[in-house]
């Protein structure tokens, strides 16, 4: 019974604490964050954060789609004058950017406007990689609201003034797993970049 009072109360922090980092990073990052395109303001970069093209069973990822559209209409409005490409090629099976890359070709974006980031094998090092090492600062990240909002919680904290703009949303009976999943990488994300200070980290794995 000792045992089950103490596995109780342990958990019973762990959600409060999981609650807590979610609302922490909505809050500290909604003036940032862009639904509409006529309202965010041009920036020289888009930082398109990578995901699988595919889902499990095959079938298309729409949350691929989704930030693929979105970088394109920015381009296209003039909103943005070069992507940054960044995702996971942890295998020469598997090259979240060059995926990318041809999803943009096919919607008229030109390669010379593209640059891939082979090594952005999450969000955290995909931000920092972006300012660091390609030295860009004056940035818009592109993927769904959630996603763009930690994106942008890890860039404000190290002062790079990144903005985002929220792709289309995926319906939530095809999103529920990503959404879990996001409630939990807020938390490691606070982690990240408050007590294990990996910024340090990021330039490690080169890839293609």
């Amino acid at each position: 019974m000792k045992y089950l009072k103490a596995f109780f109360i342990l958990f019973s922090i762990a959600i409060v604490l999981i609650i807590v980092c979610n609302v922490w990073v909505s809050q500290e990052t909604e003036q940032y964050i862009f639904t509409n395109s006529q309202t965010v303001a041009s920036r020289p970069t888009g930082l398109v954060l990578g995901t699988s093209k595919r889902v499990r069973d095959g079938n298309e990822n729409l949350f691929f789609k989704y930030r693929i559209a979105a970088a394109a209409q920015l381009f296209q409005e003039g909103k943005i004058k070069h992507l940054i490409l960044s995702g996971d090629n942890s295998s020469r099976y598997y090259n979240e950017p060059s995926d990318m890359k041809n999803a943009l070709m096919l919607l008229g974006i030109p390669e010379n406007a593209m640059t891939l980031d082979y090594a952005g094998q999450n969000t955290f090092q995909s931000v920092v990689r972006c300012h660091q090492l390609y030295n860009r600062d004056s940035v818009i990240v592109i993927s769904q609201a959630f996603h763009g909002a930690r994106a942008v919680f890890i860039a404000r904290h190290y002062k790079f003034p990144f903005i985002a703009y929220a792709a289309q949303d995926v319906p939530w009976q095809a999103s529920i797993q990503t959404r879990f999943r996001e409630y939990l990488a807020r938390p490691k994300a606070i982690l990240d970049i408050y007590l294990l200070q990996k910024e340090e980290t990021v330039f490690d794995n080169e890839s293609e």
